[in-house]
C-alpha cells in the first residue's frame, strides 16, 4: 500500500450558511466516512483544519508573513490514507461527503514521497 494525502480544497465561507441540522448531518456523513476508511484499513488520519493562520514565504532573513487565504477557496482539512495506487486513492477521495454538502468542494489526491530516490534518505513516518 502507499500513503497519498487528500487536502480537502473549499471556500472559505462554504458552509457558513449551512442550518444547525444540516451541519450536524454534515458531521455525521464525515464519522460515517472515516469509519468505513478505518474499517478498511486505509485512514491513517485526518482532522480538519481552523480557518485562521499565516501564510509564511520569503528567504532566511526576508520573511514575510501575511494572510493565509488570499484567495476564497483553502485547505480546509485532510486525510493521510493507504491505497494500492492512485486510481484506488481518487476512488476514496470521491466517496468524501464534503461534495454532497458544498458545490464548491475540490480535493487535491497526493502521493507522498516516502524516500529519495538519489539519496535513499527515508523521510520519517508518523504512527499510522
Amino acid at each position: 500500500m502507499k500513503e497519498f494525502m487528500l487536502l480537502i480544497r473549499n471556500d472559505g465561507d462554504a458552509k457558513a450558511g449551512m442550518s444547525t441540522e444540516r451541519h450536524e448531518q454534515f458531521l455525521h456523513a464525515c464519522m460515517v466516512f472515516i469509519d468505513k476508511l478505518k474499517k478498511n484499513g486505509n485512514l491513517i488520519s485526518a482532522q480538519p483544519l481552523i480557518r485562521e493562520g499565516k501564510m509564511v514565504s520569503g528567504t532566511p532573513g526576508a520573511f514575510k508573513e501575511g494572510p493565509y487565504n488570499e484567495t476564497k477557496e483553502i485547505i480546509v482539512g485532510y486525510y493521510h490514507i493507504l491505497a494500492k495506487d492512485l486510481d484506488e486513492a481518487v476512488a476514496i477521495a470521491q466517496g468524501n461527503p464534503e461534495f454532497a454538502y458544498s458545490s464548491t468542494a475540490k480535493i487535491e489526491v497526493r502521493p507522498i514521497k516516502m524516500m529519495e530516490e538519489t539519496t535513499s534518505y527515508e523521510y520519517p513516518k508518523g504512527k499510522p
